[in-house]
């Protein structure tokens, strides 16, 4: 779990603004302390340069609208009815879990999540991707990066 709200609501809106440019939608792996994260997702290719500034823009971008993130809290069978199984990650949450807390910002990103977060994207002040990296061998993209 990540214990920074801000680390934590800024990677729905970096992995929200990952699967808008690239379409990348399950995650590996989460990382962060304090004003710093690593978001991983599953990836077939080195994504360009451009497309990496067209992530940090988007984020960016959807801090400046200020959007709520909203925290949902569901019975399993509901949430799955309801978003299908786009609310887990690659290492689902294990079955005998049947209440389900989720994290949303309407038509950007959706997972489930027990992490703290903000409530809109707009207290973030801003994301700066440090580095990335494409694992060919896992099939995976790493973003580090910042924000305030």
């Amino acid at each position: 779990m990540i214990s920074d709200s801000k680390v934590d609501t800024a990677l729905h809106v970096l992995k929200g603004a990952v699967q808008n440019v690239l379409g990348a939608s399950v995650t590996a792996n989460v990382y962060g302390e304090e004003g710093k994260g690593r978001l991983t997702v599953e990836f077939d290719r080195k994504p360009t340069e451009e497309e990496i500034s067209e992530i940090e823009k988007k984020a960016n971008e959807k801090i400046k609208e200020d959007v709520p993130v909203e925290i949902l809290e569901m019975n399993r069978t509901d949430a799955e009815e309801k978003f299908g199984k786009i609310i887990y990650d690659k290492f689902p949450v294990p079955s005998h879990i049947t209440k389900l807390k989720i994290a949303r910002i309407k038509e950007w990103n959706i997972n489930c999540c027990i992490g703290k977060h903000l409530r809109s994207t707009g207290e973030l002040e801003e994301i700066k991707i440090l580095k990335h990296r494409f694992r060919e061998s896992r099939k995976e993209l790493e973003i580090s990066f910042l924000v305030d």
